[in-house]
């Protein structure tokens, strides 16, 4: 069942990353400053490498230690805290409004991706010792 969801989501997170790019290209380059558009595409992007990452570690993972499951769930967890945050951000200064209250929503999503790009790293090292 892991396996078959982070496949899910990994894909499902690139597909949204895809068109998210698409309208940040189209869309919102009519609408929003360059400092806008920087920070709408960084979202994008993370957004992207982290489903890439959870399509690799969905074939790649055996699911037999624990550890392995906390890796992908803050992966899954991480990515739209992260990347919906800022997107939330930008489209709402865009139009006039800013959610003041996503901007330590931000930090969150990318403490729980660091927590999993460690724990992967520690589940890459934990046959070494």
């Amino acid at each position: 069942m892991t396996e078959l969801l982070t496949h899910f989501l990994g894909a499902l997170y690139g597909a949204m990353a895809l068109i998210l790019g698409a309208f940040g290209a189209h869309a919102l380059k009519k609408k929003a400053t360059a400092e806008q558009l920087a920070s709408f595409e960084t979202g994008v992007r993370y957004q992207f490498y982290h489903a890439l990452l959870l399509v690799v570690l969905g074939y790649g993972l055996g699911f037999q230690h624990p550890v392995e499951s906390w890796v992908v769930t803050c992966f899954m967890v991480g990515t739209p805290i992260f990347s919906w945050s800022i997107f939330g951000l930008v489209w709402s200064d865009i139009r006039g409004n800013k959610w003041r209250f996503l901007g330590p929503v931000t930090p969150i999503g990318g403490l729980i991706l660091a927590i999993g790009w460690l724990l992967l790293v520690y589940d890459s090292v934990r046959f070494i010792f």
